[in-house]
């Protein structure tokens, strides 16, 4: 039984243009712009799921996709830095930013660490591989980055090494325990 999973990332916001840990702001003008224009370039889907942030909220309704929260793809929670922006956390807290992007372990910020994030994620797309057909899932990019690192049995050192732009899809195939990883263009891009 094959699945597949498609990842879309949400469309652009403040946070993400301020290089910001997320805190809730909705999709900019710019965004919600993208989204829409974007809407119905998505393949038919059995199942679809959003990450409950306003921005992947947003993002999903913009692009027509009826999907049901779930809580197991929230994004990664950055505990006290939730707000902050790279740069003043690299000045407040250079070593413990250090440690949190260099050890998949570390949650200095106390919150989640991408160890943890990755088998959340790996939990998931088993539960997701079950079900045959094709689903959707409008998530934050780090869940993006960690069903990609669990995909290719990448080590976990690899989740900072994956960049994932706004309103871009990237396709899981296959079933659990074996995965292909499809990466696509950005929605709404044309040949």
């Amino acid at each position: 039984m094959t699945s597949r999973v498609i990842l879309i990332s949400p469309a652009i916001t403040a946070a993400l243009r301020e290089a910001r840990f997320d805190d809730g702001c909705p999709l900019d003008d710019s965004g919600l712009r993208q989204a829409r224009a974007a809407a119905g370039t998505l393949p038919a889907a059995d199942r679809a799921w959003v990450s409950p942030t306003v921005r992947c909220r947003e993002t999903a309704d913009a692009l027509g996709i009826d999907a049901v929260d779930a809580a197991e793809l929230a994004g990664l929670d950055a505990g006290r830095w939730r707000g902050a922006t790279l740069a003043e956390v690299s000045e407040q807290e250079p070593e413990a930013l250090a440690r949190w992007l260099s050890d998949p372990g570390a949650a200095p910020h106390g919150g989640e660490s991408v160890r943890a994030l990755c088998g959340r994620v790996a939990t998931w797309l088993e539960t997701a591989a079950r079900a045959p057909g094709r689903c959707v899932a409008v998530v934050e990019p780090e869940i993006v980055r960690a069903a990609v690192v669990q995909a290719l049995g990448a080590p976990e050192s690899a989740f900072w090494r994956t960049d994932v732009p706004p309103l871009a899809a990237v396709e899981l195939s296959g079933r659990s325990g074996r995965w292909n990883v499809r990466l696509g263009r950005p929605l709404g891009a044309t040949d």
